[in-house]
């Protein structure tokens, strides 16, 4: 029998909450949600469930986008890793390399936003051959302009009679440390991080740019420096600092960057880089001694709990903070919105 509603009557949708509702949904069955607060409807073509009106087709989601880290340098003395490139649209903070916060992405619901999260960059083990360069992190999907942060540059590598090829730090989001007297740092890229540390006439051990800062210069004595600072960020409900630079290697024990660098001991292999804050790996300390690898990057996207669809790949971690829901990637996978 058709309803007719005269203007003075309702229809009164059944309820449930994100957690209970139905199992077996046909298309187009529509409820209350009382953990949203919205009407949804459910749509087979997505196999997901959809608030309902025109409002909510789009919406927008916040991102922090962290590339690899670069691989610190084989010694006599090594060049630090740079950190992962930081690129960041959540609240009013600023993305590496001194950029100014950025706009966050326009999702449309049923589009699959795949997320791809880069590897750390391999440690030199030659004194010929600068650490690798971390790989890239990204968000892409139909109608988005792709947003990547570009891995970390490798630290430079020496031997102990001469300079090399290798001994230049390589650019990257932030730039890998130098590693011989007289050598120069790589660059960083705009808006994602800072150059590494650059080596003077008898300075040797200079360390990896972080988002946050520029590489420290190598210093006379062999003694390193400690790597370049990476930046905080509260886009999933609490500050957590990441693309820390890698401490550059020498004679003594240096500290990587506030956001996961890696560190040195003297004389000896680098540090890694803390897994998921694309960290750079730390120069090797001693002869032959092998840099440390980069750490590996992360994808977070902060959204309105209200559009929040549940659908995933990869296994992100999901949490809530006030009224969004935010999703960290630590391995590739895909959103559907």
């Amino acid at each position: 029998m058709a309803m007719i509603l005269d203007g003075s009557n309702g229809v009164t949708f059944p309820t449930w909450t994100t957690a209970t509702r139905p199992s077996s949904p046909a298309t187009g069955m529509t409820g209350y949600n009382t953990t949203t607060g919205q009407v949804e409807v459910y749509n087979s073509t997505y196999s997901n469930w959809q608030n309902a009106g025109s409002s909510h087709v789009k919406y927008t989601a916040e991102f922090l986008i962290v590339a690899g880290g670069g691989g610190g340098g084989c010694g006599y003395y090594g060049g630090g890793g740079g950190a992962g490139g930081y690129r960041n649209s959540y609240s009013t903070e600023t993305s590496g390399g001194g950029g100014s916060s950025e706009t966050g992405l326009t999702f449309s619901l049923g589009v699959i936003y795949t997320i791809t999260v880069g590897a750390g960059g391999a440690g030199s083990t030659s004194a010929t051959s600068k650490g690798s360069n971390g790989s890239d992190s990204s968000i892409s999907g139909s109608g988005l302009s792709t947003v990547t942060s570009l891995g970390g540059g490798g630290g430079g590598s020496r031997n102990n009679a001469t300079s090399n090829g290798a001994s230049d730090g390589a650019s990257g989001g932030s730039g890998g440390g130098a590693a011989y007297i007289s050598s120069s740092g790589g660059s960083g890229t705009t808006n994602q991080g800072y150059a590494g540390g650059t080596n003077g006439s008898n300075a040797y051990g200079a360390s990896g740019g972080g988002a946050g800062a520029a590489g420290v210069n190598g210093v006379l004595n062999d003694h390193g420096a400690d790597g370049g600072v990476g930046l905080a960020s509260s886009i999933t409900g609490s500050s957590v600092y990441r693309s820390g630079g890698g401490a550059g290697g020498g004679l003594v024990n240096r500290t990587g960057g506030n956001g996961g660098g890696g560190s040195t001991s003297a004389s000896s292999a680098g540090g890694n880089g803390t897994a998921n804050t694309g960290g750079g790996g730390g120069g090797g300390g001693g002869n032959g001694s092998a840099g440390g690898a980069g750490g590996t990057g992360i994808v977070i996207i902060r959204i309105p709990t209200a559009n929040y669809s549940g659908t995933t790949t990869g296994s992100p971690t999901v949490t809530t903070s006030g009224s969004d829901t935010i999703l960290q990637f630590t391995s590739s996978g895909t959103y559907t919105a």
